[in-house]
């Protein structure tokens, strides 16, 4: 009975740390099926995990300024590919490309931006100088 008893109890604990896991590196929130471009000013580049992320001010339209949350990949993952926690810094100009937000508010999981100057980073693949 006791074996039995700390089966259950190992088998509970690796599927709810499966299920903690999965809905952790969820896409769910992400049109995944589209990408948006925006253009704007870096107001704040957070380079923390388990995320980064970039706060984008971007002119609306109606010329009214929004504040867009773009989420990236960990500091460690970027870092194998070129980044550094100043590769984005509060008033460059830039153009990102994300995968936008099912509920259409103003955010997205970052694909690739273009710098002022022309250089490209990447999420995936080697960053360009």
């Amino acid at each position: 009975m006791r074996i039995l008893t700390l089966a259950l109890i190992a088998v509970t604990l690796l599927v709810a740390g499966t299920r903690e896991a999965t809905a952790h590196h969820s896409f769910a929130p992400f049109n995944m099926e589209a990408e948006k471009t925006i253009s704007g000013t870096i107001k704040k580049f957070d380079w923390t995990n388990p995320h980064t992320w970039i706060w984008l001010d971007v002119a609306g339209d109606n010329g009214k300024v929004e504040t867009w949350g773009i989420e990236g990949m960990s500091p460690n993952y970027l870092g194998r590919r070129g980044w550094t926690k100043n590769s984005l810094k509060p008033g460059d100009k830039v153009s990102i490309v994300v995968r936008p937000m099912r509920d259409g508010s103003p955010g997205g999981m970052f694909v690739r931006a273009t710098l002022a100057d022309g250089r490209e980073l990447r999420q995936s693949g080697q960053a360009v100088d």
